[in-house]
């Protein structure tokens, strides 16, 4: 059996960051549709996100690793819920100082500073959900190889004349 190895600190937060921005597109997307029924579905985000979401999930890692055995599941995705209010908040009101932060939130009725709003709890709540279950539990069983060429795998992929 080969040796492998978990993904690095870096290699995880790369493939959250990847997936807040996705999911971000999506929402922003959906969200068009739902209230303006834009069947363009544009979706938007920031390159901001990359860094806030990246940073975000791997602190719920750190998270789920901590309590997963002390805490029951429900409970930990209302902390997670929590954390993600936290550094919403956080990273807007530094953003913010730059003119550089990319979401208002003063048009909602429930907003706080125009940087967090209640309205979106019940979708951080599940996306949490989501995000311990599938993302987290899913990347921590991602293991590297060491593999950096296609040597696994011969000349049959890449050229099928010398594998013939």
């Amino acid at each position: 059996m080969e040796h492998t190895e978990p993904l690095s600190s870096l290699s995880r937060w790369y493939l959250y960051a990847i997936h807040g921005y996705f999911c971000e597109v999506m929402f922003t997307a959906t969200w068009e549709f739902v209230v303006n029924y834009n069947w363009k579905f544009p979706g938007v985000t920031s390159v901001w996100a990359l860094f806030i979401y990246g940073t975000s999930i791997l602190v719920m890692e750190k998270m789920y690793l901590v309590l997963k055995d002390r805490c029951p599941f429900l409970l930990r995705c209302l902390l997670y819920t929590l954390w993600t209010y936290v550094w919403e908040f956080s990273t807007g009101f530094i953003l913010r100082h730059f003119n550089a932060c990319p979401w208002d939130y003063s048009l909602f009725e429930y907003d706080f500073m125009g940087l967090v709003t209640l309205e979106y709890a019940v979708p951080w709540y599940l996306a949490s959900i989501i995000v311990e279950k599938v993302i987290i539990r899913n990347t921590l069983r991602l293991r590297f190889d060491g593999t950096l060429s296609d040597e696994r795998y011969g000349s049959r992929c890449f050229n099928s004349k010398k594998s013939k």
